[in-house]
């Protein structure tokens, strides 16, 4: 019950938002007293999994030996964290970003926001294939409405990109994937060591991991990544859901779940070998997108494709140093990628700006946004005091480990190619003479929502040990 008390009190919310949608106030802290809960009973189970414990619920049985269920173990219950605690800062900053843009059917949004928490939780607690299929489509089907938020043409058009993309890849190829799985493995649960060692190999076996990687389309991996940039004609609170918070977090979750209990860390490395060279290539070209991206939200959302396929690229090289690098991007990325998206709608709000040429001399006029703004772009760049660097020295250590040259010239090229991209909005905002009339901080709960999440992406790297317990927990 505790571990299905996850998924309802999200949907609880939800109903209770919609509920009491003409009388803001309530709402509003309605979803703020969910976000808390949740995070709290995420909270709770910490000891229990350290412990190595894996708390499971059965809710049903789908098919003859289909059930489905609820399991929680360590990358599950980071994960769980990550969406359950930026929820409530999310929910901060969104009071005063649907507010101060005086945007219309927040009630809607609200409540969306809590399912889509819900659906993300419901990823992060999935015991089997079927479970995680059935919450991953979930998650796509209810941020469609966040997406298309505006209702104009450009938002129509963005999120029909966005379920043709997401849809059409999961049912031609991650449910095929899944059906392979059953015929071959007899089962669809997740397994320490994998389900699928020894019973499929040589091209079978890329073959089916091509399905799964390229099926599981919120991994951003090229050439199913452009659903990401068609939808940052969302609100900015929405651009920070998709890509911190759940839906690109989703993604990189499932497949490192993939490969570490459906494959296994022990699985033919030649059936790999082909994945860190799509990786590569992602993380590397979306890099050279951003830096030629004028528009803000465009140059964070390149920098998310490109950053999403560092989790894949360690998850690929198959060492236990690697994997627990994997898991820890997943956290650190969240952090510092929130910290980005909530200073640019903080950008918008107060000053109305939106391309990176229009940023001169900012950061003397909303200096908390634009140094939380230097943080997570630190983070993103892999630098010390930020958690991004924790998660690059785990994925370079791994990659030594196991001779993978090709990952480290990678990450060597895409460092450098995240310092050109983000270092010159730095040295615009803080260092270059104001454009424009004059104009203050934007509203108090967007302001301290941004600094909190900074603040945590420089307290990862000093107390980096609760999300590198339960990354090395994984085998």
């Amino acid at each position: 019950m505790s571990l299905a008390a996850c998924l309802i009190i999200p949907a609880a919310g939800a109903a209770l938002i919609a509920a009491c949608g003409r009388r803001p106030n309530v709402r509003e802290a309605i979803s703020l007293a969910s976000a808390a809960a949740t995070f709290a009973l995420a909270v709770l189970f910490t000891p229990e999994v350290l412990r190595g414990e894996r708390p499971r619920a059965v809710l049903g049985e789908m098919l003859p030996g289909l059930e489905l269920v609820l399991e929680l173990e360590p990358l599950g219950l980071l994960f769980a964290l990550i969406a359950s605690g930026l929820w409530f800062v999310s929910a901060v900053y969104s009071i005063g970003y649907m507010r101060g843009n005086r945007e219309e059917n927040q009630t809607r949004f609200y409540a969306c926001f809590a399912l889509a928490i819900g659906s993300a939780l419901g990823v992060a607690l999935a015991g089997n294939l079927l479970t995680l299929y059935l919450f991953y489509e979930a998650l796509t089907l209810i941020t469609w409405p966040l997406v298309t938020h505006h209702g104009d043409d450009d938002a129509r058009r963005g999120g029909r990109t966005y379920l043709a993309l997401l849809l059409g890849s999961s049912i031609l190829f991650l449910l095929p994937a899944l059906a392979i799985t059953w015929w071959q493995a007899g089962t669809l649960d997740f397994r320490p060591g994998g389900i699928l060692a020894g019973r499929v190999s040589g091209w079978e076996a890329s073959g089916l991991l091509a399905l799964y990687v390229f099926g599981i389309g919120k991994a951003a991996l090229m050439p199913i990544h452009r659903w990401l940039p068609a939808a940052m004609v969302a609100p900015t609170p929405v651009s920070a859901l998709l890509h911190a918070v759940a839906v690109v977090k989703a993604g990189v979750f499932a497949v490192l779940k993939v490969v570490i209990y459906v494959f296994g860390l022990e699985f033919a490395r030649e059936s790999f070998a082909w994945l860190p060279w799509v990786a590569g290539l992602t993380i590397v070209a979306a890099s050279v997108v951003a830096l030629r991206s004028d528009n803000l939200k465009r140059r964070l959302a390149y920098s998310t494709v490109s950053q999403l396929s560092y989790v894949v690229l360690a998850a690929a090289i198959l060492t236990p140093l690697s994997v627990a690098g994997a898991a820890l991007h997943i956290a650190a990325h969240a952090v510092g990628k929130i910290t980005l998206f909530f200073a640019a709608g903080a950008i918008y709000t107060a000053a109305h700006k939106t391309e990176v040429s229009e940023l001169d001399g900012i950061g003397r006029r909303m200096p908390w946004t634009l140094a939380a703004f230097g943080v997570g772009a630190l983070s993103m760049i892999g630098l010390p005091p930020a958690a991004g660097f924790v998660s690059k020295w785990f994925i370079v250590s791994g990659a030594l480990e196991a001779g993978q040259w090709l990952a480290l010239g990678v990450i060597t090229v895409s460092t450098l190619l995240n310092a050109g991209y983000f270092l010159p909005i730095l040295y615009r905002a803080f260092f270059k003479a104001s454009q424009g009339a004059g104009h203050g901080e934007a509203p108090a709960t967007m302001v301290a929502a941004l600094v909190a999440t900074a603040a945590l992406t420089v307290l990862m790297f000093f107390f980096a040990d609760l999300p590198l317990a339960l990354a090395r927990s994984l085998r």
